[in-house]
């Protein structure tokens, strides 16, 4: 009962000097580069807290667990390929004929732009956001993360081994195995399934558990 009172207390002082707090962490980040890349919207959170352009291209879109963990085993790669948009997801879902945002393929790789209205919008803005991205040369700046939504649970442990200095994930699930890594085992559950709340909430609730801002800043 007291931790809980405890948590939120701690999430409501963060809402209302939201913008104090936020403008306290640009000031200290100064302009240190980073680079966000995430399995769905979580990464738009962190931009808007600091304040700055999007420099990724993961953003307003969501990628299934096998094709994201495809994605990073050879990101280069993929990001050399070009979007091919396409009309059907090979991750069959029951509302699927009601879906109104686009889906591509990136090689082999198929991605949800769940926040865009249309093919030509986001085509634009994933290729204006990865020409920014790839500005920043250094992989020890790009800052890496997954959770377990949309099938991306399975690949948490695989995803730590990958060779990247900044990773972090989020699981309702802890792991052993992952005791002395970036791994937050989270209490905030999804009302649709057995996974964590959406990428915005999930931002809203990291500083409860992970110190982010001292994660980006090195």
């Amino acid at each position: 009962m007291i931790k809980t009172a405890v948590r939120y207390f701690r999430r409501k002082f963060r809402d209302l000097f939201k913008e104090r707090l936020s403008k306290s962490d640009r000031r200290d980040m100064k302009d240190k580069p980073f680079v966000i890349i995430s399995n769905n919207c979580w990464g738009a959170e962190v931009y808007q807290w600091y304040g700055r352009s999007y420099n990724s291209p993961f953003i307003g879109l969501y990628i299934n667990g096998p094709c994201y963990h495809k994605l990073l085993s050879n990101f280069d790669y993929y990001m050399s390929q070009k979007l091919v948009f396409i009309e059907k997801s090979k991750y069959p879902q029951p509302d699927w004929d009601k879906r109104t945002y686009p889906i591509a393929n990136l090689g082999d790789i198929e991605i949800h732009f769940s926040h865009h209205e249309n093919k030509e919008i986001a085509r634009e803005k994933w290729e204006r956001r990865t020409e920014r991205m790839l500005t920043v040369a250094d992989k020890d700046n790009y800052y890496f993360k997954i959770c377990d939504r949309r099938g991306n649970g399975e690949f948490i442990e695989a995803f730590h081994k990958l060779p990247y200095k900044n990773k972090l994930s989020y699981s309702l699930k802890g792991y052993k195995s992952l005791k002395n890594m970036n791994h937050i085992k989270v209490k905030e559950k999804a009302k649709e399934g057995n996974f964590v709340v959406n990428g915005k909430k999930l931002y809203k609730v990291t500083f409860l558990y992970f110190d982010l801002h001292q994660w980006l800043k090195g």
